[in-house]
């Protein structure tokens, strides 16, 4: 037969409410033991006593690594509780100019490729636009070329399966007159 529940409040007896600190810390400390080498886990805990003393348990790896890694992890989430209330949705209205500048700056790039409103480019800008058209049609010519010698060898191998069907043929007639 178990004991029977616990009411949770406040031991009123400072006594008693140090031994049950006291075992319960115990208890606490044994758990976060078992959950570390049963589970793998990384476990950092830390108690302070009423008296302000300290207990601390963590796992082989350093009570450091572990808080900062909590840090970094409480940080990116409430970056991300941020990202999602009222006030930065409302930030989607600033972002809106800053993607129709982006649309603008993509648009001219497409119209400066095809030759296009090229009297307000510099030098400077005018040379990297025709290294982009260098690369760009180096590689279209690559393909090209790699596009032309499969259908040259395809059309080779027409012509001698005709030629073989020919050379059959003439064989054929040939038999035939004799």
């Amino acid at each position: 037969m178990g004991r029977g529940r616990v009411q949770l409040k406040r031991i009123e007896n400072k006594i008693s409410r140090q031994v049950t600190f006291s075992k319960r810390r115990t208890g606490l400390l044994k758990k976060a033991h078992e959950i570390s080498v049963l589970c793998d886990a990384d476990v950092a805990l830390i108690v302070f006593s009423t008296k302000g003393k300290l207990f601390e348990f963590s796992t082989d790896s350093c009570m450091e690594s572990i808080l900062e890694r909590y840090e970094r992890y409480t940080y990116a989430e409430r970056q991300q509780v941020a990202t999602d209330s009222p006030q930065v949705q409302g930030s989607w209205s600033l972002e809106y100019p800053k993607l129709v500048a982006r649309i603008e700056v993509l648009q001219r790039n497409i119209r400066n490729l095809s030759g296009e409103e090229l009297d307000p480019l510099s030098l400077r800008e005018l040379q990297y636009l025709e290294q982009q058209l260098d690369t760009a049609l180096k590689r279209i010519r690559t393909r090209k070329n790699q596009l032309m010698h499969e259908s040259i060898s395809q059309l080779q191998k027409k012509v001698r399966a005709r030629a073989s069907r020919a050379s059959e043929c003439n064989f054929i007639w040939s038999c035939r007159g004799r």
